[in-house]
C-alpha cells in the first residue's frame, strides 16, 4: 500500500517538473525576440523542448525515462549557463544542499514502515 503512495508521490513530483520545465523553456523561446539566444543554447532549448513535450507521451510509463529527460533538460540550461559564467556554479553548489536534504528526507520517508511490514 505505501509503494502505491509513493509512487503516486513520485509521478506527480516528475511530472510537475516536466510542466515547470517546459514553462521555462517555452517562455525563454517565445522571449528570443527580446532576449536573443546564442546558437547553441537555441538547438540546445529546441531540443530539450521537444524532449519535455513529448515527455508526456512518451514517457508516461518509464519512471526512468522521464527522469533522463528532466536531467537533460536541467542540463541544457544550467550547463552552457555555468561554462559562460563559471561563478554561477557557486550558488547552484549552495542549492544542491537543500535539495539533498529534501532528497535524503524523501529516501528515509520512502522506506518508513517498510521494517515494521517485515516483523508482522
Amino acid at each position: 500500500m505505501s509503494t502505491a503512495r509513493w509512487d503516486k508521490v513520485e509521478l506527480t513530483a516528475s511530472y510537475t517538473l516536466l510542466v515547470i520545465l517546459a514553462t521555462e523553456l517555452l517562455t525563454r523561446l517565445g522571449l528570443i525576440s527580446m532576449f536573443p539566444l546564442p546558437t547553441v543554447d537555441l538547438v540546445l532549448t529546441s531540443a530539450a523542448t521537444v524532449l519535455v513535450i513529448g515527455a508526456f507521451w512518451f514517457a508516461r510509463h518509464s519512471r526512468k525515462l522521464r527522469f533522463w529527460v528532466i536531467g537533460f533538460a536541467a542540463a541544457t540550461q544550467l550547463v552552457p549557463m555555468v561554462v559562460r559564467q563559471p561563478v554561477l556554479l557557486l550558488p547552484l553548489i549552495g542549492a544542491a544542499i537543500p535539495v539533498g536534504i529534501i532528497l535524503w528526507a524523501l529516501l528515509a520517508l520512502s522506506k518508513k514502515g517498510q521494517g515494521a511490514a517485515r516483523h508482522s
